[in-house]
């Protein structure tokens, strides 16, 4: 290995490191990766912002196995018809390999590389931002003013314009007590870089071009020493930011020291002309939705909800500051340092809309701001919309969705595991694979898993259908009234930068910026049941799964109930995407016929060998080598920063802070469903992950085989004590009242599954 530092490098990286490597066709390829491993990761560790290119002959081997994250430049063949010279760095797309003669004797052809790495700097603009400047003492400052102001003179019969009156007087008085800067961030400026030491920079400059040694000496000394001193507060404020349990202030301090940015591409136009192409692209579910006229006529059947100037308190209190402040412009901070002082005026206003059904149509303004899906967006279905509603909404919203779950009957979908206690994707994905592979444990069996994609499913909800079936569930017709209020006549427009579309009034959908969107979504779908026994159904939010359980190779009632599942959603307005819907088969018999594909609207849909379910990549035969190199090459993004973190001399208990937050947790995502079937060497890899952090981080870190053993009783526990939870009557107590009934299983994938080794988990545990 050679650290070279040449004359130029662009900013962002510290120097290079180049490793030659020769592996002989009779080597032992584990042993050989384990040593050339263990060697760039030792200089990692000690450089993590170098270059790195490894390059020699590999022969039979492959540096990715044991560094996924690194990146191979060599796609011709090099010997014969075989590519046995590699050429690897941690820069994608660093470099192109060209062949060239062979030089000498060599059976081996050359290989010239050609530089194709961007510096930072030109791959990504410097950004320009507008930001409000609160000057020491304004919340002091608001309070005072909000608390000496008469409420009174707003009062008005129109809830409109009592409402906008209000939002304006806060909006125009926050903006009287701040100001407005612009600021250009540079995508390559070091972290640690401030006002003093761009001075000291620009004085040595200053030195070397008056040609004076003796001044540029001195300049160069200055900056070495404030380099030095900045470097120095800059740690200090970086622990400051791992001092505390708030993640955001932990990823805050991530950011900062490695100088992490999430760069997302950002529109090519911003004339008037494309936002409002994109807007009405986004309002196209509108058209063909009837109105809901004949609903709006219900009378109420219940007393209005009320709220306490307490309720509306608490909620503003809690108001995150650092999301955006919504169409009306008002910052969060202003509601949430103010919240005694406004509790009273908005109290008065959400009660009023309770009571008249009437929502202002300031809170039901939608501003979308659209986010490219890819680096190249070619068409409107390109940008993704993200819906921006006034912050005072959500907190209406937050206070009805309360009263909402409560009024809630018991008989809800069970297997909709979204938005309700106890429940989350792991739950999901482990009573899926659970029906599955206790119908595989019986003879002449197999299992179909079609997972169905939605096109733009909030945005196609009728409101009417909604009141409807919410009227069914026994909510509260005023509630009702007042949600279909909510629900239609949104102005909506898109925004980018400083420039807005036309404004579109929208009448169907849940606008996804919404607090109760989701929830809602979740009570659209709860009459979505199997009609067969031998079906199941699993939804969490729009991520629907339909499971066939088949035996002696009738699929009548799983096509039977694919074709029911197509008209619900012709009846419901849901739209099948069936290009994207996939269907995964599960089969162990070994004369197994052909499957024929399952159609949906005379289009098949395609099968797939592997799929990723709420976050696991579940392969057709329950193995979990692919969804554990996922995780693998995932965790080790993240060792990178670890490695920053040390050589900024953070502590060892900061280190093993960042680790389980941001590597462990994604090594042990849904553990308890799949680490029980794990092979010998996924599981090897997994931990060698973990034994390269804690290298990193000097301290002792909990193996992945513990986490899974405590995770899974934990998750047990819970099931156990939650008697509504699908799975709870998996667990049955023995009549001696100490042990819990062991499932009967037949084979090794079922008995490592999570419900059967959970059981045994619990028994040895007692």
């Amino acid at each position: 290995m050679v650290k070279c530092r040449p004359y130029y490098l662009p900013r962002e990286l510290t120097s290079i490191i180049l490793t030659a490597v020769y592996i002989p066709p009779d080597a032992n390829a584990r042993l050989a990766m384990k040593e050339l491993s263990a060697a760039i990761n030792k200089h990692q560790n000690k450089h993590p912002e170098a270059a790195f290119i490894v390059a020699g002959d590999f022969n039979h081997t492959n540096l990715k196995t044991v560094l996924p994250r690194f990146h191979q430049h060599v796609s011709c063949h090099t010997r014969g018809d075989k590519t046995l010279d590699h050429v690897y760095s941690n820069l994608a797309g660093a470099y192109k390999a060209t062949p060239l003669p062979h030089i000498g004797q060599s059976d081996h052809l050359s290989l010239f590389l050609t530089p194709r790495y961007s510096p930072l700097i030109q791959r990504v603009k410097p950004a320009v931002r507008t930001i409000k400047v609160w000057p020491e003492g304004t919340d002091a400052v608001l309070q005072d003013r909000f608390k000496n102001t008469d409420w009174n003179m707003f009062t008005h019969t129109d809830l409109d314009q009592y409402a906008s009156s209000v939002l304006d007087y806060i909006s125009e008085t926050t903006d009287s007590v701040t100001t407005q800067k612009r600021i250009t961030m540079y995508p390559n400026q070091k972290p640690w870089m401030n006002r003093d030491v761009r001075l000291l920079l620009k004085a040595r400059n200053t030195a070397f071009r008056s040609g004076d040694a003796h001044a540029y000496s001195t300049a160069r000394a200055n900056l070495k020493k404030g380099i030095k001193k900045a470097k120095h507060h800059y740690k200090k404020k970086v622990e400051e930011h791992f001092s505390n349990s708030n993640p955001r202030r932990m990823w805050q301090g991530l950011q900062t020291i490695t100088d992490y940015r999430t760069t997302k591409p950002s529109p090519t136009s911003s004339d008037a002309s494309f936002l409002n192409e994109l807007n009405n692209f986004y309002a196209r579910f509108e058209r063909g939705n009837p109105t809901a006229t004949t609903i709006t006529d219900m009378t109420p059947d219940h007393q209005p909800l009320t709220l306490s100037p307490t309720d509306v308190g608490a909620v503003l209190s809690r108001i995150n500051v650092h999301k955006a402040a919504g169409p009306n412009g008002i910052p969060g901070r202003v509601l949430r340092a103010c919240s005694g002082e406004l509790a009273g005026v908005l109290t008065d206003i959400f009660n009023l809309s309770l009571a008249h059904a009437v929502v202002p149509a300031c809170f039901k303004s939608t501003s979308i701001v659209p986010i490219p899906k890819n680096s190249n967006p070619s068409s409107l279905n390109d940008y993704r919309p993200v819906a921006l509603t006034p912050i005072i909404t959500k907190c209406l919203e937050q206070l009805v969705l309360a009263h909402f779950k409560s009024c809630l009957p018991p008989t809800l979908d069970p297997h909709q595991f979204a938005y309700r206690q106890n429940r989350s994707t792991e739950d999901a994905v482990s009573i899926a694979l659970h029906s599955v592979l206790s119908h595989l444990d019986n003879n002449n069996t197999y299992a179909r898993m079609l997972f169905i994609d939605f096109s733009s499913a909030f945005n196609t909800i009728h409101p009417s259908q909604l009141i409807r079936k919410l009227t069914d569930l026994g909510i509260s017709s005023l509630i009702c009234k007042w949600l279909l209020d909510f629900l239609t006549n949104r102005p909506q427009h898109v925004r980018l930068d400083n420039r807005c579309s036309s404004t579109i009034t929208m009448n169907t959908g849940v606008p996804q910026g919404c607090v109760m969107s989701p929830f809602l979504y979740s009570l659209f779908t709860h009459d979505c049941r199997p009609a067969d026994g031998s079906n199941t159904i699993i939804k969490f939010a729009d991520d629907t799964t339909v499971i066939g359980l088949i035996s002696d190779n009738d699929e009548v009632a799983y096509r039977e109930e694919v074709d029911r599942l197509a008209e619900w959603c012709d009846t419901n307005n849901l739209l099948l995407n069936t290009e994207k819907t996939k269907e995964l088969i599960v089969d162990y018999r070994r004369n197994a016929d052909p499957h024929p594909p399952i159609h949906i609207k005379g289009m098949a849909v395609e099968r797939v060998s592997s799929f990723k379910f709420l976050g696991v990549h579940i392969s057709e035969d329950l193995t979990w080598t692919t969804n554990c190199s996922k995780l693998v090459k995932k965790a080790h993004q993240r060792l990178f920063f670890l490695r920053t973190l040390r050589k900024n001399h953070l502590s060892s208990d900061i280190l093993v802070n960042f680790y389980r937050c941001t590597i462990e947790s994604i090594l042990t995502n849904c553990i308890t469903v799949w680490y029980g079937n794990c092979s010998a060497s996924d599981r090897k890899a997994l931990q060698r992950v973990v034994k390269t952090a804690q290298r990193i981080a000097g301290a002792p870190l909990p193996a992945i085989k513990d986490i899974y053993r405590k995770r899974c009783l934990k998750r047990a526990g819970k099931i156990i004590r939650d008697p509504s939870h699908p799975s709870h009557g998996l667990f049955t107590l023995l009549p001696s009242g100490r042990r819990y009934r062991s499932l009967r299983t037949k084979t090794t994938r079922y008995r490592n599954s999570f419900f059967p080794a959970a059981v045994r988990l619990l028994n040895s545990a007692s």
